[in-house]
C-alpha cells in the first residue's frame, strides 16, 4: 500500500474538523499550496477543489463514480485494510500532529492535565444511563441545549417536537438527567435547579419550598416577610438561607470557563420547497465552514522553476505532486462522503417527515450495495461524523440499527419496535396491563414477527417494571 493510498483512506475516516488539521499541516509544508480566499488574482492559481456539491438523495447515480476515488491510479481505495498498522496515527486512526516542545513534553502528563469538559461528561453518564436509541438521542440533544450555566436553553416543548418525541418521554430523560454529576444540570431555571439539589440532600421540606418559590423576597431582603410565608422563626430562616448559599446555582459553569463547544456537523441538510405530488425533497453539502478550498499555486511554480537549481526543480516537482494529489483526494473525500449520506437520506426519508417510529432498519451492507463500495469503506465514511438535519444533528452510525422481520416479510426497526412497546405500556388502561404476551400479541397483529422473550428483553432495556409490578404502582390509592 502506498503512501498516499493509506492517506487516502485515512481522510474518509477523519471528521471534517480532523481534515482540516491536516490540511493545515499540509499548507505549512508545502509552498505551492495556499487557501482560496488568500490566492494572488495575477497567479496562476487554480481551483482544484470546487465549491461543494448539492446531492438531491433519491437520485444517488447522479453522484461520481467510484473511478474519481483518490489513489486510483495506484491502487483502488475500495479495500479492507483494517489489519493494516500505520504508525502515523493513533490506535483508533484520529489523527494527531507532532509536537515540538522538546523532548520535556510527555503525553500522559499532557493527558491528564485536562480533564474532560462538560460535555464529555455528561456524555460519558448518559452512555451508562441510557440503553435505547431512543433515549440516548434525547439525551444528546439536551446536552446540545444547554448554557454555559448547565441549564436548558430551548423549550422543551420545541425540543420533543423537533425530535418527534412525546414532552413526557423528553421529561422522563431530563428527569434522569437532572441528577447527573454535576447535580442541577438540565434544570429549567434556578428554581429548579436549586429543588434539585435539595432533594437529592434530602433538605427539600415545605418550608425550602415556600422559600424557593419566593425567591424575590429574599432578594429584596425581607426576613419578615419570609418568615410568615416559610411559617419558621428568625434562627432556621437564617439556616435555610445558608443551607441555599452553599449549593450552586450555575453547576455547569465550574467545569469549563468558556461556553460549550457546538457540536460542528460534516454534513449539511436541508429541506427543498415540497413538490406537486406532495413528496419531499432534501440538499446535502459538505459543511464549508469547517473544510478550506485550496489552490494549487501553479505560477509561483512556473517562476521558480525558470532559474531554478536541478536539485529545486526536482523539489517543486515533488511539492507539485503532493498538492495536486490532495486536491483530488479532498475532492474524492466529498464526493463519497455525499454519496454515503445521500443513500442514508433517502433509506430514512420516514424519520426525517414522521420521528423515531419511522426508523427503518439499516446496515453497512445495504448502503456498501447501493453505492458500489466496500463495507469498511461505509464505515470509515460514516465514522466520526455527523450530519445536521431538521431534526437535530445526529451522527451517521445513529441512522444504522438492526432489523426484525415483520409477519408478512416485511421488516422492522428494533428501535422503531422498542419505541411502540414502550408506547403501548405508556398507554394501557390501569384496570388492564399488558403483559409480555399481550405486549407481543398486539405486536403480532401489526405485522411485526416477535417472541415474548424479545418483547421482555426490550421491555427492561427500557428499564420498564414487569406487568405485575406495573399493576402495584397503577393501582389507585
Amino acid at each position: 500500500m502506498t503512501p498516499q493510498l493509506r492517506q487516502a483512506i485515512q481522510l474518509l475516516q477523519y471528521s471534517n474538523i480532523e481534515a482540516s488539521q491536516f490540511i493545515e499541516d499540509e499548507l505549512l509544508k508545502n509552498p505551492l499550496l495556499e487557501r482560496a480566499e488568500g490566492a494572488d488574482p495575477g497567479s496562476a492559481a487554480e481551483p482544484e477543489l470546487p465549491a461543494p456539491v448539492a446531492a438531491e438523495p433519491p437520485d444517488a447515480t447522479s453522484f461520481a463514480s467510484s473511478g474519481m476515488m483518490p489513489g486510483a491510479e495506484d491502487a483502488p481505495l475500495d479495500i479492507d485494510v483494517s489489519n493494516t498498522y500505520d504508525a502515523g496515527t493513533g490506535a483508533d486512526g484520529a489523527y494527531g500532529g507532532g509536537h515540538d516542545d522538546g523532548e520535556d513534553w510527555n503525553a500522559i502528563d499532557a493527558l491528564g492535565a485536562k480533564g474532560p469538559s462538560l460535555r464529555e461528561h455528561l456524555e460519558q453518564q448518559a452512555r451508562l444511563a441510557f440503553s435505547t436509541m431512543r433515549e440516548r438521542v434525547i439525551a444528546a440533544a439536551l446536552i446540545a441545549a444547554l448554557d454555559g450555566a448547565g441549564r436548558i436553553c430551548d423549550p422543551p416543548e420545541q425540543m420533543a417536537a423537533t425530535l418527534g418525541v412525546s414532552l413526557e418521554q423528553l421529561e422522563a430523560v431530563r428527569a434522569i438527567m437532572l441528577r447527573f454529576d454535576p447535580v442541577g444540570v438540565f434544570a429549567r431555571d434556578l428554581v429548579e435547579c436549586l429543588r434539585v439539589q435539595l432533594e437529592e440532600k434530602n433538605r427539600f421540606d415545605p418550608a425550602m419550598a415556600a422559600l424557593l418559590a419566593n425567591l424575590e423576597m429574599l432578594a429584596r431582603r425581607d426576613m419578615r416577610g419570609l418568615q410568615v410565608v416559610c411559617g419558621v422563626d428568625a434562627e432556621d430562616l437564617a439556616g435555610m438561607v445558608a443551607e441555599l448559599k452553599r449549593l450552586d446555582p450555575k453547576p455547569g459553569a465550574r467545569f469549563e470557563a468558556e461556553p460549550l463547544r457546538p457540536l460542528i456537523p460534516d454534513v449539511l441538510m436541508r429541506a427543498l420547497p415540497v413538490q406537486a405530488d406532495g413528496t419531499n425533497d432534501w440538499t446535502l453539502e459538505i459543511n464549508p465552514e469547517t473544510m478550506p478550498r485550496l489552490l494549487i499555486r501553479r505560477g509561483f511554480q512556473a517562476r521558480l522553476a525558470v532559474s531554478a537549481s536541478r536539485e529545486t526543480k526536482a523539489f517543486l516537482s515533488e511539492q507539485m505532486q503532493s498538492a495536486t494529489w490532495l486536491v483530488k483526494a479532498l475532492e474524492s473525500r466529498a464526493q463519497t462522503i455525499l454519496r454515503v449520506s445521500a443513500e442514508i437520506v433517502r433509506r430514512q426519508e420516514g424519520f426525517f417527515a414522521h420521528g423515531i417510529s419511522h426508523l427503518r432498519p439499516l446496515t453497512l451492507r445495504d448502503i456498501a450495495a447501493e453505492v458500489e463500495l466496500h463495507e469498511s469503506t461505509i464505515s470509515r465514511v460514516t465514522s466520526n461524523k455527523s450530519i445536521a438535519t431538521p431534526r437535530g444533528i445526529f451522527e451517521l452510525k445513529f441512522f444504522f440499527t438492526t432489523a426484525l422481520t415483520g409477519a408478512n416479510g416485511q421488516t422492522h426497526s428494533a428501535e422503531t419496535v422498542r419505541h411502540r412497546v414502550q408506547a403501548l405500556i405508556s398507554g394501557e388502561n390501569p384496570k388492564n396491563i399488558l403483559s409480555d404476551d399481550a405486549l407481543a400479541a398486539i405486536l403480532q397483529k401489526e405485522g411485526i414477527d416477535i417472541a415474548r422473550r424479545t418483547v421482555a428483553k426490550y421491555r427492561e432495556a427500557l428499564r420498564i417494571p414487569g406487568s405485575a409490578q406495573r399493576k402495584r404502582d397503577k393501582m389507585p390509592a
